[in-house]
């Protein structure tokens, strides 16, 4: 009997001495590990960029699973995007990205800038139809944008005009929030237009052309500055 119990005595030493050195060899086993993995190649749909908290920055996408935007720490509602690449700042608003794509009816490429609390106000775009007029363009534009209207506003305006679906009532709210100062007006255009122009167009706070430098098509050199009307008085 005292054989026994002693040898039952050391089977249990040696357990836990065996489970002490597994738990040993596990934790530093892992601890030593690199964290850096290198892939040849990688297939994959969506990679979302986080910070240690969790915190959303960046998400590479294809254009069936790319994130519908984000204001507030919110995603907004589902909605058809381009794939590319989308960014996300501290406040969790989204505030730019690379998208692209193309179909029958056309193609194009753009980087935008968002203003906080709202939409784009910078973009580098290129964009181009199809058929016999390819009414293709490319360059910078800069726009203005009211800093009393946030995106969650604008968005519940639309929202308020679909269900409406009054194209009249629309027209309407649309030209009081345009008189109000809370409508997006492009200011600023580099690049080449549909018609061939290749230049600067500059536009006032109502979003007029108020002056073109430019050559056209047929290599003729403009330098012109407009009034309200877009009639050339310089």
């Amino acid at each position: 009997m005292e054989k026994l119990i002693r040898e039952v005595r050391i089977l249990k030493i040696y357990a836990v001495s065996l489970t002490v050195v597994f738990i040993l060899f596990f934790f530093f086993g892992f601890k030593n590990q690199k964290t850096t993995q290198r892939f040849e190649e990688i297939d994959v749909e969506r990679i979302n960029i986080i910070e240690k908290d969790g915190t959303l920055k960046m998400v590479i996408s294809n254009k069936s699973r790319q994130h519908p935007g984000m204001f507030n720490k919110k995603e907004l509602k589902p909605r058809e995007r381009e794939a590319g690449m989308i960014f996300f700042n501290e406040l969790g608003d989204e505030c730019g990205g690379l998208v692209y794509g193309a179909d029958k009816d056309g193609s194009g490429m753009v980087y935008s800038v968002d203003q906080r609390n709202t939409d784009q106000i910078m973009q580098l775009q290129y964009m181009e139809g199809t058929g016999n007029k390819k009414n293709r363009t490319y360059g910078l534009k800069l726009w203005d944008r009211p800093d009393d209207f946030p995106l969650e506003d604008i968005i519940k305006f639309e929202d308020s005009l679909k269900k409406l679906n009054d194209p009249v009532a629309s027209k309407k709210a649309y030209a009081k929030l345009r008189s109000e100062g809370k409508i997006t007006q492009e200011r600023f255009f580099a690049g080449k237009t549909a018609d061939g122009d290749v230049g600067l167009f500059i536009k006032d706070t109502k979003g007029n052309v108020r002056l073109k430098i430019y050559v056209d098509k047929n290599n003729q050199t403009h330098m012109d500055k407009l009034d309200e009307n877009g009639k050339i008085i310089q």
